[in-house]
């Protein structure tokens, strides 16, 4: 099930304060980026969140869970109400995560 438009809506709605937050459409569901980084995906009318220490270690009884078959576990945000929470766990995220790489250009 992908996820639905009034979902994405309600989420970016929660995140309006984090700077440089956006989504891309990504085969049905969305990717969420902080400039250049993503630092989660919404999945099936979900949040799921990048994996990493300090986000480990802010999150009470983390859940972990895969957005899509086959996918590295991300922490699974249940709780979407608790917008400080969310935007010090996507700060810290975006903090953690390295630079990608930059994308060979096709000839």
């Amino acid at each position: 099930m992908a996820t639905s438009n009034d979902f994405k809506i309600y989420i970016e709605d929660q995140l309006k304060h984090i700077h440089h937050i956006r989504f891309k459409k990504m085969f049905g569901e969305y990717g969420v980026f902080v400039l250049e980084k993503m630092v989660g995906i919404l999945a099936d009318d979900q949040l799921f969140i990048k994996c990493t220490d300090k986000g480990l270690k802010m999150t009470p009884d983390p859940v972990l869970a895969s957005p899509y078959p086959g996918s590295k576990p991300y922490l699974l945000i249940e709780n979407t109400e608790d917008i400080p929470y969310l935007e010090a766990l996507i700060s810290l995220t975006y903090e953690e995560l390295p630079i990608p790489k930059p994308k060979k250009k096709k000839i």
